[in-house]
């Protein structure tokens, strides 16, 4: 059962949350926009069902489905009886419209090697890689896990799954030997496809040698896949490591794709759970293609010249919803990068948008952050001006970051839409459609069309104005289907909460305009003095200070209010960290907020510790801040970093 306690004070987050700016679409980005039209919110809550088969038109179905929606809560189907295949639906359609000379992916090595890929020749790379998966005894069903760079061969990999009707299980490339094996074995993966290594920061990552590591204990892995990326010296264990280069030659280019009917299993892609074991998301291949292929055309705007950038890695939800299924199914040209936003310089992201003359950029607040931290001088060096749309994902974007972005990335004629959504739900839910929505800095702004959400308190009381618990109240196309083996798990996760409501598990307040904002995870609520206090409240209030890029906040035990508050900030260049930096930030956060919110505790640090998907680990903060044993530290994309702080923590 989730936990409770989790109801927002909403003293606290209307202290905050008084965001009185509003910005409107311009009349030029609204006269070309593909949603013009308000009218669609209602037209899709009249008769969700019927919005929804619209959508699913978009597609081409190889068989029509009978019945749209069968909803047995918890477990839904859409688009019941058809069948149709993602991969055909990314590529052969495309080119049978006369796409195929199209520019599919504009791809960046981190070294500054390019490629520019056609639709045409991305169809004949998956259809042979398609070829090869079979010839190794990969059928229809059987899990195939990949474990790559951010190169073209990944994309390949999932589309080749996906034509054959191969379900795939992505692995973030940064993730260990251990974290890899307890993914392939959950899912029993048979194929894994890998590289002999990536380059981050131009170190090479030594992929192939983790995978060796990893299927030393996987009794399911017959073969491994291996991409010549960095040329670098790897053992390839005769009868079961193949050349993907070598593999790939003897095949035809010619694959015919698997009607796949709208419930068979696309993929499976593990997220975090509460109980440390990670959570086997599983999405079907007819509702998860119907949410990436439209929530990418309306969110962004998308238009035949645009050039895409969504700067997630294909191992996180993110690149798989907008870089392989949603944006390839609308024939979009993408750009496609392996490495950090910093290397060799600060200035990276914004020379490639330059160099591929980006249009629509989508990225999370983390990064965003960081560009702050470093100073407007990069962007500046670089010319901006082909961006006409930014976007915001992962996590509540504070209204300093959303500022900073529109002003110094989009000069003050870009929409921002910042989207909120899940691996669990496939695609997004929140966001502005930016030809019609109104925006606030800060603020995911309302449900999509087709959505339904509300503000509940612990008792499942709906909360028209002010600070709450999210919950969705109807099934949605690309709602997940379950947790793979333990549809008990399912249940008890997201719908035990509140009778045939999904519990996403965030809080989220509305405004006196209407305006949603998404307050972060229930869990990382604090319980002071009797007052519950959202981690991001506070630290969107220190960030607001002009000194501090960026924060972290965790609950402490205090004696006397149950909990205190202690910080973790880290400033801006320029700035030193002193007692009166602290009383100044303590007293800031209690001018934002309240007194019940000035932090016990701020502690200055070069670095949070973070996860490789760029997520803050407040649970080792929290461990830091009690003086505890470091718990599970093999998610973290630099270990030393939480080490180093244990040890000034332990100093002041």
């Amino acid at each position: 059962m989730p936990p409770k306690s989790s109801a927002l004070s909403n003293t606290m987050v209307d202290a905050l949350l008084e965001e009185h700016r509003i910005f409107k679409p311009s009349a030029d980005f609204k006269k070309k926009a593909f949603v013009k039209d308000v009218s669609i919110y209602e037209k899709a809550a009249k008769d969700p069902e019927k919005y929804w088969a619209e959508c699913a038109k978009r597609l081409d179905w190889v068989k029509p489905w009978s019945k749209v929606l069968e909803w047995k809560p918890p477990f839904a189907k859409w688009f019941v009886g058809g069948k149709l295949n993602a991969s055909y639906n990314c590529l052969d359609r495309h080119i049978k419209n006369g796409l195929g000379k199209k520019t599919a992916i504009l791809w960046e090595g981190e070294p500054g090697d390019s490629l520019k890929i056609t639709y045409e020749e991305a169809s004949k790379a998956v259809n042979k890689l398609a070829n090869a998966m079979k010839s190794l005894g990969i059928k229809k069903g059987d899990r195939v896990a990949i474990y790559m760079p951010m190169i073209p061969e990944a994309a390949y990999a999932m589309l080749a799954c996906a034509r054959i009707g191969a379900v795939h299980t992505v692995v973030f490339g940064g993730f260990s030997a251990e974290a890899l094996r307890e993914r392939i074995n959950d899912a029993q993966a048979k194929l894994l496809m890998t590289s002999d290594g990536g380059f981050r920061r131009g170190k090479i990552l030594p992929l192939k040698d983790t995978s060796d590591q990893a299927v030393e204990d996987c009794a399911s892995i017959k073969n491994v896949i291996v991409v010549k990326r960095t040329k670098n010296n790897v053992e390839m264990k005769r009868g079961r490591d193949h050349w993907y280069h070598e593999l790939v030659a003897k095949e035809k280019d010619v694959c015919a794709p698997e009607p796949m009917d709208v419930e068979d299993m696309l993929f499976i892609l593990y997220t975090s759970g509460t109980t440390g074991k990670p959570k086997g998301i599983m999405h079907t291949t007819g509702g998860y293609m119907v949410g990436a292929d439209t929530t990418t055309q309306m969110v962004f705007d998308l238009r035949d010249d645009d050039v895409f950038w969504c700067t997630a890695d294909i191992g996180w939800v993110t690149g798989h919803t907008y870089f392989v299924y949603g944006p390839m199914s609308n024939a979009a040209t993408q750009v496609m990068y392996e490495g950090t936003p910093d290397h060799p310089e600060r200035d990276r992201f914004w020379k490639i948008i330059e160099k591929y003359k980006v249009t629509i950029f989508y990225t999370a607040p983390t990064a965003i952050r960081s560009f702050m931290k470093w100073g407007t001088q990069w962007p500046e060096n670089c010319h901006l001006s082909s961006l006409r749309l930014l976007g915001s994902v992962g996590e509540p974007i504070n209204p300093e970051a959303w500022m900073w972005y529109y002003t110094h990335i989009g000069k003050e004629q870009c929409p921002i839409v910042d989207t909120w959504w899940q691996t669990e739900t496939g695609c997004i839910m929140i966001s502005a459609l930016p030809g019609i929505t109104d925006l606030k800095p800060g603020s995911a702004t309302r449900p999509l069309p087709g959505v339904n959400v509300v503000i509940l308190d612990d008792d499942g009381k709906e909360i028209q104005q002010g600070g709450g618990i999210l919950g969705i109240t109807q099934p949605w196309p690309s709602m997940l289907r379950g947790i793979w083996g333990d549809p008990e798990r399912y249940k008890q996760t997201y719908w035990s909460r509140w009778p045939g409501i999904y519990f996403p598990g965030d809080g989220v307040k509305r405004d006196k305009d209407g305006f949603l904002w998404l307050l972060g995870r229930v869990d990382d609520i604090m319980l002071v003095a009797g007052h519950n206090i959202s981690t991001m409240e506070v630290e969107s209030a220190l960030v607001d200070h002009p000194s501090v890029a960026e924060s972290a906040v965790v609950g402490i035990s205090d004696a006397i209010k149950g909990q205190a508050i202690a910080g973790f900030v880290i400033l801006k260049e320029g700035n030193k960290p002193s007692d009166d930096m602290i009383k100044t930030l303590k007293e800031h956060v209690a001018k934002k907020i309240g007194a019940i919110a000035r932090p016990e505790k701020i502690l200055f640090t070069p670095e949070l510790p973070k996860t490789r998907s760029g997520k803050i680990m407040r649970r080792l903060l929290r461990d830091i801040a009690e003086g505890r044993a470091l718990g599970d530290v093999t998610t973290l994309a630099d270990v030393a970093v939480v080490q180093n702080l244990k040890e000034k923590y332990e100093e002041a």
